[in-house]
């Protein structure tokens, strides 16, 4: 089948590799412009639109596919099948209909289960062990299409946001193709989603990442790892020696002990863990405001560190 391709991140990369390698025609893609990225706001071509030129596919760069712009484009390229996957724009009903097969899309979520633009993230923020891929229908409401294939994957304790999202890519490709060889023989089961057991998963903010020691250290400990690289779990240190304020990112962290109260949130304690609102943390790595990522006996040194210790929360917004 001719197939055009609509997306802008990391995530479809191993997709676009299978695509490229079956035995469908990948005519072309749609991707968004360049955009400032880094600390030198300097215009960056996304990942889509980097393979693309590696891979010397055609692609065009578009602010909004559902322009008279996109709608050309799309009605001349005469696909079959539209493929999206972490695309950020909604598209029209009327694209859509150029293609005789539809549009599919390739979520990163066992749906109806995280619906929104950051499920794996809020997956791990919520404790879930498991997790997988669902590739749909595209429908007027956001990711409430028919589910056409899903796949699986555990999510282990110390599974952070980058390993489960590369995971998920990576079993996404096989299914993307198996899907699509399904549709074109005319296989494919198309299953509705139950509605009621929908859960949503929103973009995530800066803010998200601020943290509250009162919180169990199971909780804390999710958190670090669903936000991490982006926005990062942030908080403040405080040096018992000279009363010092040092903003970090707490990357990876380690559940010492689940349960127990604790006099006050956050302190640092004898063991070099952190005594939450119930139960304690170890803090494995930490990256300071403006360095790097190091250990957490590593960070204390040069900073006071002595009994009385401990984190509270972010001061201002630096990250």
């Amino acid at each position: 089948m001719k197939i055009v391709y609509c997306g802008c991140g990391k995530f479809g990369i191993d997709s676009l590799n299978a695509l490229k390698a079956s035995s469908h025609q990948l005519v072309h893609i749609i991707t968004h412009p360049e955009k400032q990225a880094g600390r030198g706001r300097k215009l960056r071509a996304n990942d889509v639109a980097q393979w693309a030129e590696q891979n010397n596919m055609s692609f065009t760069t578009l602010e909004d596919i559902n322009s008279a712009e996109g709608v050309e484009l799309v009605k001349k390229l005469e696909p079959d099948l539209l493929v999206v996957i972490a695309f950020g724009q909604k598209i029209s009903a009327e694209i859509i209909k150029i293609a005789p097969k539809g549009a599919i899309n390739v979520h990163g979520s066992l749906l109806p289960k995280y619906r929104g633009a950051a499920p794996i993230n809020w997956a791990i923020i919520n404790g879930e062990i498991q997790t997988g891929i669902s590739i749909i229908t595209l429908a007027e409401k956001m990711d409430a299409g028919e589910i056409l294939a899903q796949a699986k994957i555990n999510i282990a304790d110390d599974d952070s946001a980058d390993i489960v999202h590369d995971a998920l890519a990576k079993i996404a490709a096989p299914l993307l193709i198996e899907t699509i060889d399904k549709i074109e023989a005319g296989r494919a089961v198309y299953t509705k989603q139950d509605n009621s057991k929908a859960t949503r998963a929103p973009k995530l903010k800066k803010s998200d990442g601020n943290l509250d020691f009162n919180q169990s250290a199971r909780a804390i400990h999710n958190k670090v790892r669903g936000l991490w690289p982006w926005p990062g779990a942030a908080a403040c240190f405080v040096s018992a020696g000279n009363n010092k304020k040092y903003p970090v990112i707490i990357s990876r962290t380690k559940v010492v002990q689940e349960d127990g109260k604790h006099d006050k949130a956050g302190r640092v304690n004898a063991d070099f863990d952190i005594d939450c609102g119930s139960g304690s943390l170890k803090i494995l790595e930490l990256k300071p405001h403006g360095g790097k990522i190091m250990d957490f006996k590593s960070f204390l040194n040069g900073r006071a560190s002595g009994q009385g210790d401990y984190f509270g929360p972010l001061e201002g917004n630096w990250q």
